[in-house]
């Protein structure tokens, strides 16, 4: 640390211009973007000005939260220059994999600051956004502090792009101190990307209204993005149910209706009186909630998502969402078949975690039915995966399934009451479709108690 007559001389000695910043990254190099919002952009910029010179460059990343496609690799043609590496999707991650240029790391979201120390992924640079420094010399990481005291601890050089707009975010290692960091770039100050909150259809509002009588007074959430999280948050602040507390991977804008209608009181067992939370995306609202607020606590993922802080919480509720399920109860969440589309991220440890939790529950929430290009529509309760998917959540884990037809509790179930189960909260239109199939397979016969 430095003393406070020299924090200023300190800071001005690091301080250059991005282009001087990036000219550090040789050919070989593997390169951190950061976090969540906090992928650079002057920098990144840079990085596309000298594409040319650049040559087997690994980016890595995770859960990039961007307004546009990274220059970087607008700027370059081929993996011989540049490649892009991410540990969880985001939608321009997608972009980039059908064309060959993005390649998923697959982890678990709770290991993933352990991956850049000492486990042969080192990182040569990482350059990412900062608040403004504070009077200790201290730049605060922003909504995102995830797996980003691994890649401090474990990268050689850090360039921090500092960016006034972002918000400054309490907790617990939230921050890198000017002794850390090699290069200052001050950034053009661009507003932080959002997430816009999208609308819940009216199959979300029947699957949350399932989920939702499900939920007591006093009881811990985890939600994750999209219309149908934010219609639970909804409902839950419209209903009689009292004293929720927040514990989630994902901070969205469906705690910020909850802290408003008075029923996120945080009064959980552990630290009590915050909303934990190990990274953040949603709209400005969200984003002005976080900035300097003692209520919000962001942490490291490796304590947000271990599964043994997550079962000490009482009435733990997970809620996460998948793509497609098959009649064994294996739970593909990432994949559409060969093609990766997010990633695992923490979803296995909450549903283990909630189990674990004393009068804990999981729910994984899916449509019966998706609507195919050529208008046809497709169970998303199948015989088994379409070849390729990911398992994300395995059988031996899945809690409860949660369609518009109802909930389908698989603890402690034969496979033979597992299919049972399942059909009976698919689209009835496949119900018969699936009864024959899982009797093909042999792990259904047709019983008395059957009740589709």
């Amino acid at each position: 640390m430095y003393k406070v007559s020299t924090l200023a001389d300190e800071y001005k000695k690091k301080l250059v211009t991005a282009d001087e910043a990036v000219a550090i990254v040789k050919p070989g190099d593997r390169v951190h973007y950061g976090t969540g919002c906090g992928s650079p952009v002057d920098l990144d910029e840079a990085m596309a000005r000298r594409a040319d010179s650049l040559k087997d460059v690994h980016i890595l990343s995770c859960i990039t939260i961007r307004k546009a496609p990274s220059k970087l690799y607008l700027a370059t043609q081929s993996n011989d220059q540049v490649r892009f590496e991410s540990a969880h999707f985001s939608g321009a991650d997608r972009k980039m994999c059908k064309e060959g240029r993005c390649w998923y790391i697959p982890m678990n979201f709770n290991e993933l600051p352990s991956y850049w120390v000492g486990n042969d992924c080192g990182i040569d640079v990482a350059m990412f956004q900062v608040t403004p420094m504070d009077q200790n010399g201290n730049f605060n990481l922003g909504p995102q502090v995830s797996d980003m005291r691994g890649v401090i601890e474990g990268a050689k050089k850090i360039i921090v792009e500092v960016n006034e707009n972002m918000p400054l975010a309490q907790g617990f290692q939230t921050q890198v101190n000017l002794a850390d960091v090699d290069y200052i770039v001050e950034g053009s100050n661009e507003t932080l990307a959002e997430l816009p909150t999208k609308g819940a259809t009216e199959i979300d509002r029947q699957i949350a209204a399932h989920v939702v009588e499900r939920i007591s007074s006093d009881s811990t959430l985890q939600l994750g993005i999209g219309g149908l999280p934010n219609c639970i948050g909804q409902m839950l602040a419209d209903s009689d149910v009292k004293n929720i507390s927040g514990h989630t991977e994902m901070l969205v804008d469906a705690y910020v209706e909850l802290f408003n209608a008075g029923k996120l009181t945080n009064n959980k067992a552990i630290n009590k009186g915050s909303l934990v939370y190990t990274f953040a995306g949603g709209t400005k609202k969200l984003y002005d909630f976080i900035d300097g607020n003692p209520i919000c606590c962001n942490a490291p993922v490796d304590y947000v998502n271990n599964v043994d802080v997550i079962a000490s919480m009482d009435n733990f509720v997970s809620v996460n969402s998948c793509i497609q399920v098959d009649l064994y109860g294996q739970v593909c969440s990432e994949s559409g078949g060969y093609q990766q589309i997010s990633g695992t991220g923490g979803q296995l440890d909450f549903v283990m975690g909630a189990y674990h939790s004393k009068g804990g529950q999981s729910f994984i929430c899916t449509p019966s039915t998706r609507t195919l290009k050529d208008g046809t529509k497709e169970s998303l309760i199948a015989p088994v995966l379409t070849p390729g998917s990911i398992v994300t959540t395995p059988r031996s884990a899945t809690h409860m399934i949660v369609t518009e037809y109802g909930v389908a509790n698989l603890k402690g179930k034969s496979t033979w009451e597992r299919a049972e189960l399942l059909i009976n909260v698919a689209h009835p239109d496949f119900r018969e479709d699936l009864i024959k199939a899982a009797e093909k397979n042999g792990i259904w016969k047709n019983t008395s108690k059957c009740t589709f």
